[in-house]
């Protein structure tokens, strides 16, 4: 059950107001994502609503109609309906206790309605050895009825995994991996899956139209990809996790090297593809997402997940130029961001991932209301 009337302290969005997360109550409409009517109390600018509690070290955000999904590093995939969180996880998968890894990123079939198949990325260990897959998911009555894998072996870490997952306006799933070790140059091997963004048809096999013949490999040169999205117009964008600074934005073309672990940031070498932004100090940048709805007004701009900076980011880019602005702090470390077909926009917080000082209902996922 939420709590009624706990409040934070955060920044509102454009006029950089602070504003107060009100928690509502857990009458949710039916025809919506599972979240309740705003209930806002004394507040003229925006606020910020609780829709659930108590998440462990949750990782990434996907919608259905009515639902929410949300994966747990630890290897749970928990579903949030207008009930509340389900008393049953739809997976529970053993994962192992890496600080980098486990159950990552997640992602709904664009025609999720009628085929129900929910995609996954997640570490595993085999024979002392650790290593990511890709599984396709098949969901009936928040239940799995089938699990099937349809890439394995890219290399794991227990610190650089990637675990992106998303499909893209093409109908293709775009994975990002982990380049395993900043000492190593598996980011610059075509022969390796590590290090790289991979192109998938959603069965698994290698579209006949990827940059790199017979080929998964779609861009590498990468460290740790931690989000896509794509503008209105279809270009690619993608956050990378630095070591410790030099965390990237970069526009995502076919065929294109991002330099890891050869250069950071930006350099003379026309092999390699500079970022539009690096960040020096870091930001630990989570998941992104071109915002299309009507309930902020931010439309068409980047909204940018952070964890080291625990904020919110509008980011507005322009003529490869890059402009950040603070719209939302106080929450601690934000790890995704999504926009529900409600056209609100969706975060999860990760307080308990071993980075930070998580309160008793920690992690949360929140709604940002107007």
């Amino acid at each position: 059950m939420l709590p009624r009337y706990r409040k934070f302290q955060i920044v509102g969005i454009a006029g950089a107001l602070l504003f107060s997360a009100v928690v509502l109550t857990d009458t949710l409409p039916s025809n919506s994502p599972p979240l309740p009517e705003p209930i806002i109390q004394n507040v003229s600018t925006e606020s910020v609503e609780i829709v659930a509690t108590n998440f462990d070290k949750p990782w990434s955000i996907a919608f259905d109609d009515d639902r929410i999904f949300v994966s747990e590093k630890s290897g749970k995939i928990q579903i949030v309906t207008s009930s509340g969180v389900l008393d049953s996880p739809l997976i529970t998968l053993r994962t192992p206790e890496i600080f980098g890894g486990g159950l990552l990123g997640i992602t709904t079939h664009p025609n999720f309605s009628n085929n129900h198949f929910l995609y996954a990325y997640h570490t595993y260990e085999e024979n002392e050895k650790l290593w990511n897959k890709v599984i396709r998911i098949t969901e009936k009555d928040n239940k799995s009825t089938e699990i099937i894998t349809i890439l394995d072996k890219i290399p794991g870490s227990a610190f650089s995994n990637g675990g992106v997952i998303k499909f893209g306006p093409d109908g293709k799933l775009y994975v990002g991996t982990g380049s395993v070790s900043d000492f190593l140059n598996e980011s610059q091997n075509l022969n390796s899956l590590a290090g790289k963004i991979l192109r998938l048809n959603d069965d698994g096999t290698i579209p006949s139209d990827n940059p790199y013949e017979e080929s998964y490999v779609f861009t590498l040169g990468h460290r740790n990809p931690t989000g896509f999205a794509w503008n209105d117009v279809g270009k690619m964008f993608a956050t990378e996790s630095g070591p410790t600074k030099n965390d990237e934005i970069n526009l995502i073309t076919a065929g294109s090297n991002y330099g890891w672990p050869e250069v950071q940031c930006f350099s003379n070498n026309d092999n390699f593809v500079n970022p539009l932004e690096c960040f020096d100090p870091g930001l630990e940048p989570g998941g992104i997402i071109f915002y299309s709805g009507d309930k902020l007004d931010i439309e068409n701009d980047m909204i940018l997940a952070s964890q080291k900076a625990t904020n919110l980011f509008r980011v507005q880019i322009s003529d490869n130029d890059v402009n950040l602005e603070r719209i939302l702090s106080g929450l601690g470390r934000i790890r995704d961001v999504a926009q529900g077909p409600d056209g609100y926009v969706y975060i999860i917080t990760t307080n308990t991932d071993g980075k930070a000082f998580p309160a008793p209902d920690d992690d949360k996922l929140l709604r940002i209301l107007k």
